[in-house]
């Protein structure tokens, strides 16, 4: 690593240590609230003596993305201001103990606050740590490390749902002890992390009023679109496939497929980018995502289902990387963590809403038919945008002649 690829103002690349953590602190962020998704048929069972359990069970998974996406703007505010280092070590602690508490509880609304607690702290935590890389580094090796931060965000999902569904065959409380880790990673930043260097705010270009606003919300509500879609898969797949007569084991492992090939995309990134734009490379990662929910809505067979997870994975694996670095872009040091806190909660409260705006989908037509339907939409949406950016280009062209 040369200096070239570090930040302005940064005197020396990041320790082995420091790096290791931040990407650990990511493996806990993207599938946290889905960690407790092979579990949700048997929650449905346990609490069904309480009104309104079968949403209630599922917003047990969701009310921690809508608990990020409320929280996000002040995690970004006091990444800015009291520094990325501080967020991220209370927010790890905070992780810690408000995901192991869905293990102590026995009633639902009482579980459904301890979830929304969680929420606060993955918000922290993944608005420290994309502030944190983007302090870091610049240029390519940005582009980089974005990537190993999604594939670190998917590989915790490639190793925590197969692992829920295990423990959850045992007892559907056990997953909830998953979240401890979170506890080792939060040592490890005190040791090891140390607060990047950032100009002071007078000295640093780019003020919230110089921000190309309309693009920077474009592309928050495209993260908020992407991931709705997306998280029909821990939110809706483990009824479907409850159908094929899958167990709690087997639907984490399908489910953290949709995660596999994610890691994947992001580890390509940094070459994809290199011959993409970032135009070209968002309508190719909503294309994948939308043929492989057809896939999965046609699907015969389990088989197949995994096929289509492969394929959608491997486009939320381009897009998320794709619109982090496209902000960075956009917004100086002194507001990176605002900024940026815009972007997960765009993200989370697409998590959130997914099961809300695909329910009367579902109701009209049945799951299987809610993934065929919504994949055909995202794929038409693509090629459309595809032409559009083409013609675009060719009128830009004879213009220019």
């Amino acid at each position: 690593m040369t200096a070239t690829t570090l930040a302005p103002g940064r005197v020396s690349a990041p320790t082995r240590l420091a790096r290791g953590t931040v990407l650990a602190a990511a493996s806990l962020t993207l599938m946290a609230a889905a960690i407790i998704s092979p579990s949700l048929p048997v929650m449905r069972e346990v609490f069904a003596g309480t009104a309104g359990a079968d949403l209630l069970v599922r917003l047990a998974l969701t009310v921690t993305s809508l608990a990020i996406a409320i929280s996000a703007p002040l995690s970004g505010i006091i990444a800015d201001r009291i520094g990325r280092r501080p967020l991220l070590v209370w927010s790890l602690v905070l992780y810690a103990v408000t995901g192991t508490a869905g293990f102590f509880v026995n009633d639902l609304y009482l579980l459904l606050v301890t979830r929304a607690g969680l929420g606060l702290a993955v918000g922290g935590v993944m608005t420290a740590v994309s502030a944190t890389i983007i302090d870091w580094y610049a240029g390519p090796r940005r582009a980089a490390f974005l990537g190993l931060q999604q594939a670190a965000a998917s590989l915790g999902g490639v190793v925590f749902l197969p692992l829920a569904g295990v423990l959850s065959a045992v007892n559907w409380k056990a997953p909830f002890w998953i979240y401890s880790l979170s506890a080792i990673v939060a040592l490890a930043a005190v040791l090891g992390l140390r607060e990047p260097h950032r100009p002071a705010p007078a000295s640093t270009r780019g003020a919230p009023s110089d921000l190309p606003r309309g693009r920077v919300f474009g592309i928050y509500a495209l993260a908020l679109a992407a991931t709705l879609v997306f998280y029909m898969a821990p939110t809706q797949l483990p009824f479907l496939l409850g159908e094929f007569g899958s167990g709690p084991a087997a639907i984490g492992t399908v489910v953290a497929g949709s995660t596999l090939t994610s890691v994947a995309g992001a580890l390509a990134f940094r070459r994809v980018r290199q011959r993409l734009s970032p135009t070209a490379i968002t309508t190719l990662a909503l294309a994948l995502l939308g043929v492989g929910w057809v896939l999965v809505g046609t699907a015969g067979s389990l088989t197949q289902v995994v096929a289509g997870l492969l394929v959608g994975g491997l486009g939320v694996g381009f897009v998320v990387p794709n619109l982090n670095l496209r902000l960075s872009e956009f917004a100086g040091p002194a507001q990176r963590g605002q900024v940026l806190s815009g972007l997960v909660a765009g993200i989370f409260l697409g998590q959130f809403l997914s099961p809300l705006a695909v329910q009367p989908l579902i109701q009209t037509t049945g799951i299987a038919a809610a993934f065929t339907w919504t994949g055909v939409a995202l794929t038409a949406g693509a090629a459309l945008a595809a032409i559009r950016s083409r013609t675009t280009k060719v009128s830009t062209r004879k213009e220019s002649r």
